[in-house]
């Protein structure tokens, strides 16, 4: 059973008022079912016209002029706020002459109230990698002392190292700047989720924003509407805007690749097809490439690479649009090793390659003979020093008598609390929340807030990503 954190707050008593909404029952939920993939970080972004076809997904169109200009530039007071990290390497990496791996492992272990997309965000990691990299820890109430691995060594793709290079199906992207030879920026992106895939192909960057407004396709504006959540025409710059604060526009009609006011969905397939990063990223990214940089969208799940006389292997389960290639895919693999083998005199530990596959948490793993496993690379990866807080982790305020909040749900298991607790909290934007025990049960409340308007516009978003009725309450200090 995981520790829960506990977030400080003061002895208190919620009072019930008038329902925002009418509930057939006193708190809404007990013992309701989570939805423990995030549904909220994807659901409100989209820059394309219509769900992607066949065709549209596939063809590989030749890389078009000189682009349009650009349309506005950062301000030169922007500064690049990635986490500043002493002795680990994770978002730039030098690559080596003739290698085509970069980065290497590293530990950190949990402290109370810490969450892997926390961490992940940290470190410049996606939700996928390090979910994928630890298994057996929840993401949303990791135990304290838990050792969580960091997946921070990457094969490059099998692409030339030329502009952006993105791989959907490590959902990854290589930046390899003109100016830096030997250098690569590699960043974790959000992708299209099915019927609405990021194609594939070769294009450009177009054109740069910053602030963009974001004019809603009709396509998204209908499916919004039948979940009950309506939006408008055009969505201005500004904290519920989910293009985030700079976008790239590639020469692909209607896709961008663009910050997100939803960052826990980096990691995710959970966008209408367009390419999200960190907001701290895409600053970074926007201020480095220009219009005419060309972009190569791939989707490589196994990739090998040689490090020295080490020969390693990199395998990520298909996406869903193409997992009846999986086996055509691997069956090519195994063909590429054997010739390798042969040519140079090395062999392979074929289990391994087995074992490699069907794991599919795209960690790069030596596959000769009598080479190290999984465990002994984990055991020996150098553990990093927790920081004093993990960049972008939400802050939750301090309750107050009087506070108007949210009763959102109630809870006889306090880990499941938990997990809602911290989904709450990294929404985009954040809901702030916190769990109270109360008469045996764990009541998980939302706020505060300012006037009942805004506990309105609250309750909403967790009807519409949570399915649960929240309830107004007012907090009285014992």
């Amino acid at each position: 059973m995981s520790k829960i954190h506990r977030v400080p707050h003061p002895p208190l008593l919620l009072t019930p008022m008038k329902s925002l909404k009418k509930t057939s029952t006193g708190l809404p939920h007990t013992e309701m079912t989570l939805p423990f993939v995030l549904l909220a970080v994807g659901l409100l972004s989209g820059c394309q016209l219509e769900p992607t076809t066949a065709k549209s997904v596939l063809e590989l169109p030749p890389i078009t002029g000189f682009p349009l200009p650009t349309i506005a530039s950062p301000p030169d007071t922007v500064e690049e706020v990635q986490p500043k990290l002493a002795g680990i390497a994770t978002r730039e990496f030098v690559i080596a002459k003739d290698r085509g791996i970069v980065g290497g492992l590293a530990g950190i272990s949990v402290q109370d109230g810490d969450t892997l997309p926390d961490i992940a965000r940290h470190f410049g990691l996606g939700y996928n990698d390090i979910t994928l990299a630890n298994p057996a820890i929840f993401p949303w109430t990791p135990e304290a002392g838990a050792r969580v691995m960091l997946p921070l060594r990457f094969i490059l793709p099998d692409a030339p190292r030329k502009g952006i290079v993105l791989n959907l199906a490590n959902m990854r992207m290589f930046y390899y700047p003109p100016k830096q030879p030997g250098a690569v920026f590699t960043y974790p992106v959000g992708i299209g989720r099915e019927g609405w895939n990021t194609p594939l192909g070769q294009t450009t960057i177009v054109a740069k924003t910053v602030n963009p407004a974001w004019t809603v396709p009709d396509s998204i504006r209908r499916e919004h509407a039948e979940k009950g959540d309506p939006l408008p025409a055009v969505v201005r710059p500004g904290p519920d805007n989910p293009l985030g604060k700079y976008a790239l526009r590639l020469g692909f009609n209607s896709y961008l690749i663009h910050g997100t006011n939803k960052p826990y969905g980096v990691g995710m397939q959970v966008s209408h097809g367009c390419v999200r990063l960190y907001p701290e990223d895409i600053e970074v990214l926007f201020k480095k490439v220009s219009a005419g940089t060309p972009v190569r969208i791939i989707h490589q799940p196994y990739m090998t690479s040689w490090d020295g006389d080490m020969l390693y292997l990199e395998a990520h389960e298909p996406l869903q649009k193409w997992a009846g290639q999986k086996k055509p895919q691997q069956k090519s693999l195994l063909k590429q090793l054997r010739q390798t083998a042969a040519e140079k005199g090395v062999t392979v530990d074929w289990d391994k390659v087995d074992r490699i596959l069907q794991r599919a948490d795209g960690i790069p793993t030596p596959i000769l003979s009598a080479s190290t496993d999984l465990p002994e690379l984990v055991a020996q990866a150098p553990e990093v020093q927790h920081p004093e807080h993990f960049y972008g982790q939400p802050a939750v305020p301090e309750l107050t008598d009087s506070d108007l909040v949210l009763i959102v749900a109630d809870f006889a298991n306090e880990v499941t609390a938990q997990q809602l607790v911290a989904m709450l909290n990294h929404q985009g934007p954040s809901i702030p929340a916190r769990q109270v025990e109360k008469n045996g049960s764990y009541q998980v409340i939302a706020g505060p807030f300012k006037n009942k308007k805004e506990a309105g516009s609250v309750a909403h978003r967790i009807k519409i990503d949570f399915e649960i009725d929240a309830k107004l309450g007012m907090v009285t200090i014992q």
